[in-house]
């Protein structure tokens, strides 16, 4: 009786999840563990043999087709298999299921929620929100801006055929401008897409919300001091304590997060090195004020 054999070169895997990369015009895949990926780029998983179905590189996992020594090394002249691995599975793109997705989207979900509300205060109390009240706010935020794409998509067109180039110019430039929150997405981190979601909540306000502000500890030689001490405190909600002595000024202040590149570049730029600004905490909340 005849025998159907796999044909040299080829191996059959089942159940996986594919990641690819494109590089000297050509596709090469690694065949990985379902849900294992995501874990290893976030630093959740650390051992690769529980990433990697086998340490292979495919030109098409799905026939079982291993990519040559040759093309591989066209692609990458000089490195190592591992190497060539490691690359693709930090930069390739996964292609995942519906149902794989889904569960993407729902983590990355909880994680951009769960930054949000630890970035961001009621300001009449200073206090946290909860993740679910944050959530159910970008959920208002997400249906308002759903609306407003389909019931403005015509006007908007008509505006800017009356005004004509200018008017889809401004129509554009206003667009962008304006924070908009339409949910999270597979392609961007979650640290990204929650600093959107912050600035939509803050434009909105569909609750009362602020940026939490950070605590900082200024140090300032006395001569520098006198000439930019009022501008520091300016730029500061409030001077925690202060001790000008002998050495200098000494300064623990509270201020918006905004306001921390501008106080660092100051220090640095008046001071000439021999100023300091340290973050004592990057997310004030009532509790730690009081």
């Amino acid at each position: 009786m005849s025998r159907v054999q796999q044909p040299s070169g080829s191996i059959k895997l089942t159940n996986v999840s594919i990641v690819r990369m494109r590089k000297a015009k050509k596709r090469f895949e690694l065949a990985c563990y379902k849900n294992k990926v995501l874990e290893w780029r976030n630093g959740v998983e650390k051992d690769i043999d529980e990433v990697l179905q086998i340490h292979q590189v495919f030109l098409n996992t799905s026939k079982g087709a291993v990519a040559p020594t040759a093309d591989l090394q066209k692609a990458w002249p000089g490195r190592s298999q591992e190497e060539i691995i490691l690359e693709i599975l930090a930069k390739g793109e996964l292609q995942v299921g519906d149902k794989e997705r889904g569960q993407q989207l729902e983590m990355l979900q909880k994680e951009v929620v769960q930054i949000v509300a630890e970035k961001c205060v009621d300001p009449g109390t200073g206090r946290v929100y909860t993740t679910g009240m944050i959530e159910k706010a970008l959920e208002g935020l997400m249906a308002k801006s759903q609306a407003a794409t389909n019931g403005n998509g015509e006007s908007s067109s008509s505006a800017a055929a009356d005004n004509g180039e200018k008017g889809k110019e401004k129509a554009k430039d206003n667009e962008k401008e304006t924070p908009r929150w339409t949910g999270v997405v597979t392609s961007k981190s979650a640290k990204s897409q929650a600093l959107e979601a912050i600035k939509a909540l803050l434009h909105y306000q569909p609750v009362p919300i602020a940026r939490a502000r950070m605590r900082l500890r200024i140090f300032l030689p006395s001569a520098v001091a006198k000439k930019i001490k009022p501008s520091i405190t300016d730029m500061c909600d409030k001077v925690l304590d202060e001790d000008f002595g002998g050495d200098g000024w000494n300064a623990e202040v509270i201020c918006e997060p905004g306001m921390y590149r501008q106080i660092n570049d100051m220090v640095g730029k008046e001071a000439k090195g021999r100023g300091r600004v340290e973050v004592l905490d990057t997310a004030v909340i009532a509790n730690d004020e009081d």
